[in-house]
Order: C-alpha cells, then structure tokens, then sequence
C-alpha cells in the first residue's frame, strides 16, 4: 500500500492559473474568429442598421450574457474532460497532481462534473471555498467536499499524512471493476509486499493509483 499526499493551496493555485491560461488563449481565439464572421456578415448589409445595432445597449447586454455563458461552458467542459479521463488537468500534470475520489479510487464523467460545477460555489463571496484548501485536514476545498474528492500529489511521499491506495501488484484479483461499490473494501487494509519503482508507483498517465 502506498500514501499519498495531499496537495496543497499554492500547488494547486499554480496549475489552475496554468489551466486558466490555457482556456483564456482558446477562448480568445474562438471570439476572434467568432467576431471576424459577425462582422463579414453585417458589413455586408446596412452599415446604419449594424451601426445601430453594435451601440444599442440591449444587445451589447446579450452580448455580453453569451460571453459569459460560453466562458462557463468552456470552464466545466474543460475540467469536466479531463479530471473524468485522467484525473488530471495540464496544469495538475505540469504540478504532479491527479483529482481522486475520497477513498482513492478513480472519479467518473458524473463526478468531475459536479466537481467542475462545484466550482462556482467554491468561488462565491471572495473565493472562499478556494482558501478553504489552506486550512482543510485533507485539503478539501468546497466543490471537493460537494464532489467527495481529494487531490493528490502522484509521487509516493513515503509519509503516515496523506491518503493510502492499494498497488496494483499486491491487490487480490477480483472480478469487480477497480473502483467498483461490489468490489471487497478490505482490499483498502492490504499491506504491500515489496516496495514499488518509481515507475510503478506513478504509472502511465490514465486514472489509475498507481
């Protein structure tokens, strides 16, 4: 059996800001291309109507509502797709972190999404579901707790504080899906035999401990 530990505040600040990053070029680019088409379209027509049509206030306001939308989109898909495939954002590969369930197994499709909309609970009144982390016994924040995840750093930490997962290798065989409610939960007490490489312990890059 192998711990884990957990990932800290700054950590995972540092690779949400490096997955903020990477949504904010996509979606700038998107935008471009999206305001070129409008334009080519309207200046093809009535320049008055589109005049008056890019100054009056109400559609500036519905503008302005689909930008939003399409940013939270973006965002829940983005986090949605790869915490529910891998565990793991490019930012939380860059930092050596991956988001698994409480009880360290993989988390699904269904839970990154509540995850990933969990985030805007975590961001009402001054983010405080995002400082929480800095003070949480598992370093949970809000939309950890809504989703029952942890985020975990993947290097073995050899350390009682953290969260330990059964290897691969020393887990009795089972025909249950891993991960799996009919699965033997005592497989979580198992203790490992032998102690695994580096290379073992971190795996390839699926959602898969370890």
């Amino acid at each position: 059996m192998t711990t884990y530990q957990f990932a800290g505040f700054w950590r995972r600040f540092v690779a949400y800001m490096i997955d903020g990053f990477i949504i904010g070029v996509v979606f700038i680019v998107l935008m471009i291309v999206a305001v070129l088409a409008y334009f080519a379209g309207a200046m093809s027509g009535d320049s008055g109507a589109f005049i008056a049509r890019i100054t009056d206030p109400e559609q500036i306001a519905l503008f302005t509502l689909w930008t939003w939308a399409f940013s939270l989109f973006m965002n829940i898909a983005y986090f949605t797709y790869f915490h529910g495939s891998t565990g793991r954002t490019p930012g939380k590969m860059l930092l050596g972190m991956q988001v698994v369930s409480a009880d360290g197994t993989p988390i699904s499709y269904g839970i990154a999404f509540l995850r990933s909309v969990g985030y805007l609970i975590s961001g009402l009144v001054f983010c405080l579901g995002y400082i929480w982390i800095g003070f949480d016994k598992k370093k949970q924040g809000w939309h950890d707790k809504i989703a029952g995840t942890v985020v975990i750093i993947r290097e073995p930490q050899g350390s009682n504080a953290g969260i330990s997962i059964p290897d691969a290798a020393s887990a009795p065989q089972s025909s249950a899906p891993f991960g799996s409610a009919s699965g033997d939960l005592s497989q979580l007490e198992v203790k490992k035999t032998e102690t695994p490489s580096n290379e073992e312990a971190t795996g390839v890059d699926v959602q898969k401990i370890p």
